[in-house]
């Protein structure tokens, strides 16, 4: 039997369906579990703090930029923050924080670089790794939850 016009469409689209379900799709992790996440392991280099200065976690003094709106945002997505050369090609690339890239940036921030710019020299300044996939995961909810689009 031939396929027609509207069965290759439609098995289109299904192959397709993964790809648009990803974008833009809600997290998978868990936010309350991410905010300990965040407590345990990302406040002594990163602060939350919304458009109007408000601190929405962790504490002044930081060395990593601001992640308040970084899920879905563009990479390097903060003005005025000093990124490395690696990090400044990936944003240069389009490249988003979805929650597949921030998870693997955040368990592997230098692999991960190296992996999307095809680039062995890749390197990142973050030296910290969030060991645990599910932790990344409860992460990005977390940080999903106190931007700028959480409902």
């Amino acid at each position: 039997m031939k396929p027609n016009f509207a069965t290759a469409t439609a098995a289109a689209f299904m192959l397709a369906a993964p790809a648009f379900a990803a974008e833009g799709a809600a997290p998978t992790g868990d936010a309350a579990a991410g905010e300990e996440v965040f407590a345990k392991q990302c406040v002594t280099c990163h602060v939350v703090k919304d458009d109007s200065g408000e601190l929405l976690a962790g504490r002044n003094g930081r060395q990593g930029p601001n992640l308040y709106g970084v899920a879905g945002a563009p990479v390097a997505h903060v003005e005025d923050f000093k990124y490395g050369k690696s990090t400044m090609e990936a944003a240069e690339k389009g490249l988003e924080w979805t929650e597949e890239n921030f998870v693997g940036y955040v368990q592997d921030p230098t692999g991960w670089l190296r992996d999307v710019l095809e680039d062995d020299r890749a390197r990142s300044k973050m030296s910290w790794k969030v060991r645990d996939e599910q932790d990344a995961k409860d992460l990005y909810a977390y940080l999903h939850s106190i931007g700028p689009d959480a409902e």
